[in-house]
């Protein structure tokens, strides 16, 4: 008799293999597309059979380019909420090679042998859609106007494929950026591994525009068309739109830069936002047909970012504080048991009171299974934002109104499978270490689970910053809820001080804790839609994209075809246009909010019961024996050297830290042979 995990097994490889046809196919009509044979014999067919009453032309770019996508979006949720339950984590000694990174540079970050390979595919559909576009271009070379020469023909040639290209890379560019996608799960991405792909795309979408430009000004130019830089056309494509989306594009790709962005962030991520006005006279000027090439990525995107921005319109409910006196503060949220998250995942918060527009990603340092009703994350005091927060957190406080949105991160804990994690962190990079080390100090309770040994290797710039080591515990924890098997070896590096310094912990300075009274209006964190409730995404996603389908179809069949074959006028290009956005947004609103309502009103009985039970008892200032057992119990395993920085290419590290070292090296040395042998 099969089992049950087994048939899900089954149902998650069946589903692994329709994604990868329906993904293949997309693909290669993609290949296809610049063709003859596309143009002169696919094209023509699928025109007569696809171009319908209800969908019109587009009608046909619909079904190959958008709705592929979509079905692989929608049935990916599925597919993750059924490999959510099965709590499996593939692994395959023949993809590790292809997961290991192979490219370590400024410019392009890590990139693993996987992502080089992608990109040299797609670089490689790139060359070749150019190469035939022009190929079938300059074949059957058309002449505009009355005396036009072959190479001016040709430039005007070019500079329009130039912009087909550059649609291409704007089919992916909005993926990366889809923080709850389900597509880049898929893959084994999350949003911020994937970020650089935007960025590279990005570039190159807006060097391929800017020559599209050019290229036509200067066409214009030499055949004294200036005024066609003015013309907004009814039939075809609007100039004008064109031209002011190419200004907003510049003005998002100048502050984008290296440069422009690590010194003036705040102008970088608001003009960032004028990609709303791009996309929308983006479309204006290349029409519905070419909108429905890339209509999956900003159909997903919008959708995410609807559903963040209800988010965040919430008020979470800010438990307490822990403030280190190296200006490090822990803020405990309350959070619903249902809401689950991996190690080194990033929460997003707001606190009006500082600042009402700006958003900071924090690293999460909790564990959802050993603090099932807290969500922690640590702020440093670097900058001007966390300085304030820090001096409210200190000051007399009977609330702080904060607004989060997330968490986001990976779908699985892959660093578990290693024998020994070597992390290295300066100052407060040791955030993401501390949900790591947290998640393994929770595996290790359980029975028949082989936990990784630890090394840790932290830089400090004063003795101050050694307190947040005691972060690595939770203030909840007990010594008997810490297994003896974890094997930690802490290597502390005070960079700026010679010798021990004399502090007294039990001082004014030491770490406090300090206890909030939350509005009743604030709610725990809970559980979003996406990755906590797949399901619920692909509901959303599915009955969006239909309700938009059927939307169309109707104002389609009932207003726009009435208008073109039964009186002497032609429906307005851009009108078309407009429809799409509208129908788009529209559909999205309504469903996501529905959906959002909904599931909201499920979380609000698990919301009151929680806090049913926390109402009993009022939180009490914490023992400061119980606040300083982290300190004791690290003690023994944390070595600190002063006036040094950490050389990971000498040798003089402790002797325990070599034997570990050694121990590392002969099992990869085992394994390797191993592997060979098989």
């Amino acid at each position: 008799m099969v089992s049950v995990k087994g048939k899900r097994m089954g149902s998650l490889s069946v589903l692994r293999m329709l994604f990868l046809v329906v993904f293949i196919g997309w693909v290669l009509i993609w290949i296809m597309l610049p063709t003859t044979t596309y143009k002169q014999k696919w094209a023509p067919d699928l025109k007569s059979k696809l171009t319908s009453t209800y969908f019109g032309s587009q009608g046909t770019n619909l079904l190959l380019f958008t709705f592929p996508i979509m079905f692989i979006a929608a049935l990916g949720c599925v597919y993750l909420h059924l490999e959510k339950r099965s709590q499996s984590v593939r692994t395959s000694r023949r993809l590790g090679f292809w997961k290991k990174p192979v490219v370590v540079l400024a410019p392009m970050g890590i990139v693993t042998a996987m992502e080089l390979a992608f990109a040299a595919m797609f670089i490689a559909l790139l060359i070749w859609s150019l190469a035939n576009y022009l190929h079938v271009s300059f074949g059957h070379l058309h002449m505009h106007r009355k005396g036009e020469k072959v190479w001016q023909a040709k430039l005007r040639s070019i500079s329009l494929r130039l912009g087909y290209i550059g649609n291409i890379s704007w089919a992916f560019l909005f993926f990366p950026v889809t923080r709850g996608s389900s597509i880049l799960p898929l893959v084994g991405l999350t949003s911020e591994s994937s970020i650089k792909y935007h960025i590279w795309l990005g570039h190159l979408s807006m060097v391929l525009f800017s020559a599209h430009t050019v290229g036509f000004i200067v066409y214009w130019a030499i055949t004294h068309q200036m005024a066609q830089m003015l013309e907004w056309s009814k039939t075809w494509v609007s100039n004008v739109a064109g031209e002011i989306a190419i200004v907003f594009a510049l003005a998002i790709w100048v502050t984008s830069l290296p440069r422009v962005r690590r010194k003036m962030f705040e102008v970088f991520l608001y003009t960032h936002h004028l990609y709303i006005l791009y996309i929308f006279f983006y479309v204006l000027h290349v029409g519905v047909g070419y909108f429905c090439m890339i209509i999956p990525g900003i159909f997903l995107f919008v959708i995410d970012r609807y559903l963040r921005l209800l988010q965040s319109r919430q008020h979470a409910k800010l438990d307490s504080a822990r403030l280190l006196p190296c200006g490090t503060a822990e803020l405990n949220f309350s959070k619903t048991p249902g809401l689950i998250y991996n190690p080194t995942s990033i929460l997003f918060i707001n606190v009006p009171s500082v600042s009402k527009l700006q958003w900071h990603p924090f690293t999460i340092t909790s564990n959802c299974d050993m603090e099932a009703d807290k969500l922690s994350i640590i702020v440093k005091s670097d900058g001007s934002w966390s300085q304030k927060l820090y001096k409210e957190l200190s000051s007399s406080l009977d609330r702080l109104e904060v607004s989060v949105e997330g968490p986001y991160g990976p779908s699985s804990s892959h660093f578990l499978r290693h024998d020994l994690l070597v992390m290295v962190s300066g100052g407060s990079g040791i955030a993401p270490f501390i949900s790591i080390i947290r998640e393994i100090l929770f595996r290790s309770t359980k029975q028949k689970t082989r936990v990784p040994a630890i090394l840790l290797i932290c830089a400090f710039r004063n003795s101050a910053d050694l307190t947040m080591l005691e972060l690595l515990l939770p203030i909840s924890v007990n010594p008997t809820e810490i297994s003896h098997d974890v094997q930690l070896q802490i290597e502390a590096y005070i960079t700026r001080e010679k010798g021990h310094p004399n502090i007294d912990y039990n001082a004014q300075n030491s770490t406090r804790t300090v206890w909030f009274n939350p509005d009743p209006l604030d709610s725990p964190i809970f559980a979003s839609i996406g990755p906590n409730s797949w399901l619920w995404l692909g509901a959303i996603i599915s009955s969006s994209f239909v309700m938009f389908l059927f939307l169309l179809g109707i104002v389609t069949r009932y207003y726009i075809y009435p208008i073109d074959h039964n009186t002497d006028e032609i429906y307005q290009f851009s009108y078309r246009c407009l429809w799409d956005i509208f129908l788009v947004c529209v559909c999205i609103f309504t469903v996501a909010s529905i959906g959002f309502l909904w599931q909201k009103k499920e979380n609000m009985k698990k919301i009151q019961n929680l806090q049913m039970g926390s109402s009993t008892a009022s939180p009490k200032p914490v023992d400061r024996e119980l606040e300083s057992f982290p300190k004791q119990c690290l003690l023994q395993a944390t070595n600190v050297h002063y006036g040094a920085r950490p050389d990971l290419k000498s040798k003089s590290f402790s002797p325990s830290f070599l034997y570990i070292l050694f121990l590392f090296v002969a099992l990869a040395y085992i394994y390797l042979i191993y592997t060979i042998w098989i």
